[in-house]
């Protein structure tokens, strides 16, 4: 940042013009107000995992890290993510199951993830081996039934733990089949409107009446 940018003296503080986010130093250390993501004493480089930018506002950004399977495998293992601080907010792991979810998604079923593997050679997506144990809904012409399925997750949520899954556990999957097939993907895909829930035992008659109550779905 200070190759790139002339700084401006502010008095005798010579806290830098962008990476500064005041004027006014330590009298004692000298220390400057940073920015985030910047450091130094007249704040004129960006901290270590930042890297410059082009704005003024937030001159130093945080670096992307690349999320790789084997990171996202760990997650599915039940080991500590490496990846959780580029994370934002999990919207796939619902808590609740309602008539409203049950009828916007065009399949619901029960199944447990029995294996897991890299796919691809750019690693973007990881395979999970899914044994379908229960269809609760799907669509006309759907060939989804019981046995086993692929199912597919992008890396970086996986790493992320969004959703959250671990091996030999039983999930409900409401999903919609059209983002499975835009993707190209040989199975299921994870997508913006899945929805996965751990299974409890007593699910399955709350399904059942949800069953019956859709049959009103608009």
């Amino acid at each position: 940042m200070e190759d790139n940018i002339r700084c401006i003296k502010f008095g005798t503080c010579d806290c830098h013009p962008v990476g500064a986010s005041g004027k006014t130093c330590n009298q004692t250390s000298g220390q400057c107000p940073c920015k985030d993501g910047v450091t130094g004493t007249t704040c004129n480089r960006c901290a270590k995992g930042y890297q410059q930018s082009r704005s003024h506002i937030a001159p130093c950004i945080r670096i992307p890290r690349v999320v790789t399977a084997v990171q996202a495998m760990e997650a599915v293992d039940g080991e500590p993510g490496r990846a959780t601080d580029q994370c934002g907010r999990c919207h796939i792991g619902a808590r609740t199951l309602n008539l409203k979810k049950f009828c916007s998604r065009d399949y619901v079923i029960m199944g447990r993830v029995v294996g897991r593997e890299a796919h691809g050679a750019g690693g973007e997506w990881v395979r999970l081996a899914l044994s379908v144990q229960a269809v609760y809904k799907r669509g006309p012409r759907s060939r989804l039934r019981r046995g086993s399925v692929a199912l597919f997750v992008r890396a970086r949520d996986l790493a992320c733990k969004c959703p959250k899954l671990k091996l030999n556990k039983s999930y409900l999957i409401l999903g919609v089949e059209k983002e499975g097939i835009s993707s190209g993907l040989p199975g299921l895909t994870v997508g913006d409107r899945t929805l996965l829930l751990e299974w409890r035992d007593d699910w399955h008659r709350r399904i059942r009446r949800l069953q019956r109550r859709a049959m009103n779905c608009h």
